[in-house]
């Protein structure tokens, strides 16, 4: 194929490695990957259909691929230390889909973090098809502490004797007690699945709480702390004998394992993205050294070094801090009129990416929020580290006392720039 160049698209591809370059990326659900991920992701593998699994093809020609998901899928069991995993899913919310679809039947009740309160759409959010096609019901934080109460998740959970209960949250940033949650969920007879797909990359290098020894089902992304290509995986410490008691063709209890495999295919998708797969196997090989331990490490310490920074300057933190990689920001304290949206908009003239992000116990709509999102993995992944923070506290908060002063805005965008200069990305 001889093919003319297509300047348009790569004339904008350029155009946002520009817009990577000079600005502040602070959405925490973004990272920036190694040039190793993006060579595998944009590989001849493209060009490959495996639907099925590796040795368990509908179609020919995958010997190759079969040993480059094999070995995504091995050194994922390594850094999880996980009996056994999935590595197809096109994202987290696919892998929440096959969870349920494998675990679930329509109607049933499933329990899962409020998304007002920092939870996520799959956890039951009535747009989403968990609140479709499951009765959702929820729990929350305390409104004087921003803190889950898990007396009272437990006193839900008998109340509504949900099926699938489900640990994880987008904009919480504390740590889980999953053993509480195991206790809850033994309690009331439910399974109990743990989305990591915010603090996956911590979780791995044992800087907090692990949900292996006590969730039944772990799902996670393969982006944000674990710092690969965008994608979903599902893991479990140990399977385990199906215990709704559906039966094989031969009378024998199906495990847990072919119920997820078959509910990733092709009950949810079709044929798996195979260069996506060795992107992910790429990116748990470097998750696996040492030095991403220190990576991660550094993520938190930004993370702490961030969030009172800002607290410095006026802003409030839901919970007071943070334990992982992020931070809920309630924009009423610092202003009555600072809407997240307002901020995310006025950020972004200045090349400071953040998200608008509802708090618990919202006053506004969605779409407008009181609040914002921070994150520190992508300006980790550039190098910065926590002397860094103030700078960047002082650019948001000078650009966000002046929304409506151009001038201002543009002070800062050039700052911004000429202060990201020292940390380069992908010279």
């Amino acid at each position: 194929m001889n093919q003319q160049r297509d300047t348009q698209v790569f004339d904008l591809i350029n155009l946002e490695l520009v817009r990577q370059q000079e600005g502040i990326e602070l959405i925490a659900s973004e990272n920036f990957v190694s040039q190793q991920v993006m060579d595998a992701m944009g590989s001849v593998l493209t060009n490959k259909y495996a639907e099925g699994l590796p040795k368990k093809r509908y179609y020919g020609g995958c010997q190759i691929v079969d040993q480059i998901e094999q070995l995504a899928i091995d050194r994922l069991k390594q850094l999880f230390g996980v009996e056994w995993a999935n590595v197809q899913p096109h994202s987290g919310a696919q892998a929440n889909a096959a969870v349920m679809l494998a675990v679930l039947k329509p109607g049933d009740k499933i329990l899962g973090f409020d998304l007002s309160h920092g939870g996520h759409l799959t956890h039951g959010s009535p747009v989403n098809f968990s609140g479709k096609l499951y009765q959702p019901s929820f729990y929350g934080v305390e409104k004087e502490t921003g803190l889950i109460n898990y007396d009272r998740v437990e006193e839900i959970a008998i109340k509504e004797q949900p099926k699938l209960i489900i640990c994880g949250a987008s904009s919480y940033s504390r740590d889980w007690d999953y053993e509480r949650l195991r206790k809850i969920a033994d309690h009331v007879g439910a399974l109990l699945l743990a989305d990591i797909s915010h603090p996956a990359g911590m979780i791995a290098a044992g800087l907090l709480n692990n949900p292996v020894p006590y969730c039944h089902i772990i799902t996670s992304t393969t982006h944000k702390t674990l710092r690969g290509p965008r994608g979903g995986i599902i893991m479990m410490g140990k399977d385990f004998p199906n215990p709704w008691g559906d039966k094989t063709p031969k009378g024998e209890i199906k495990m847990m394992s072919a119920l997820l495999d078959s509910a990733v295919f092709p009950g949810t998708q079709g044929g798996p993205l195979e260069h996506v797969i060795a992107s992910k196997a790429v990116a748990f090989g470097e998750a696996l050294q040492p030095s991403f331990k220190d990576y991660m490490k550094q993520v938190g310490a930004n993370a702490q070094a961030l969030s009172k920074a800002m607290v410095n300057h006026g802003y409030s933190i839901i919970s007071g801090g943070t334990n992982n990689h992020l931070m809920l920001i309630d924009l009423r304290t610092k202003s009555d009129t600072l809407t997240g949206k307002i901020a995310e908009d006025t950020l972004v003239k200045c090349d400071i990416t953040i998200n608008k992000n509802t708090v618990p116990f919202e006053t506004r709509s969605p779409f407008v929020t009181s609040g914002i999102r921070l994150g520190t993995p992508a300006i980790t992944s550039r190098g910065l580290k926590e002397e860094h923070m103030e700078i960047i506290a002082q650019f948001i908060d000078k650009a966000l006392m002046n929304t409506d002063n151009e001038a201002v805005l543009m002070e800062v965008k050039q700052e911004v720039h000429q202060f990201m200069k020292q940390f380069p990305l992908y010279a």
